[in-house]
């Protein structure tokens, strides 16, 4: 896949992984030609609407999500103004892939969280003991079959890092990366890459000092990304 490609899949891909977020919280969203939308507020730090082409407006994203302040909306290609519907910019971000083919770096050890006990430790240690964040991650969504949920193992059971993998839109998804403290990324990226596999692109989003080790692993800058939330 050449950029351009990347980029769309990697919007895509991100837009089904919200769906799968909000499916396992008993939401639906709905795809549209420009935007997915949710019509109920979604799970924490899970956006309400997402743009989904470059040409997606206010209407696109605004139209059928509920408003009221906490409101989020994925601005995908950075195009949209939203101040003037009461929206103010959140952090910016920028899109990132890599073509499908065998990781750079040797691969990292890794273990599936596939039950709801390892998916909890997982879900504790992503979150750093903050019970309401680890509850995002519901067991539901270990029934789907594109959502890998990548664990890098340390001594004595200690979690040292790990991600979410979604497949989707022709490429695997890169989301909630996270290392533990003292542990490099790099390793955790080594482990999520080797999980991902060769035979699909890899895409995902990151942002401040999260963005170099991921570009270290071998991936390039599509484009940018905004967030924006409701006043």
């Amino acid at each position: 896949m050449i950029n351009d490609e990347l980029l769309t899949a990697a919007v895509r891909n991100n837009a089904e992984w919200c769906q799968t977020m909000c499916r396992a919280h008993g939401l639906a969203g709905a795809f549209g030609p420009r935007a997915w939308t949710s019509p109920r507020r979604t799970p924490l730090y899970y956006p309400d609407g997402v743009s989904l082409a470059t040409d997606a407006d206010a209407a696109d994203v605004l139209a059928g999500v509920d408003r009221t302040a906490g409101a989020s909306v994925k601005d995908s290609y950075a195009r949209l103004d939203l101040a003037p519907e009461g929206f103010r910019p959140l952090f910016d971000a920028t899109w990132i892939g890599r073509p499908a083919g065998p990781p750079a770096a040797p691969a990292a050890p890794w273990t599936r969280a596939d039950t709801p006990e390892a998916l909890s430790a997982w879900a504790h240690a992503w979150s750093g003991g903050d019970a309401d964040e680890a509850a995002l991650f519901r067991p539901a969504l270990l029934d789907d079959p594109a959502v890998t949920v990548v664990t890098v193992p340390g001594p004595a059971g200690r979690i040292l890092g790990g991600a979410v993998l979604s497949t989707g839109a022709g490429a695997t998804g890169v989301s909630n990366l996270f290392a533990a403290d003292g542990t490099d990324p790099a390793v955790v990226w080594a482990a999520a890459l080797a999980a991902a596999g060769p035979a699909l692109p890899v895409v995902g989003y990151e942002s401040g000092d999260d963005l170099a080790p991921a570009l270290a692993a071998g991936f390039g800058e599509l484009g940018p990304l905004r967030v924006w939330l409701a006043a």
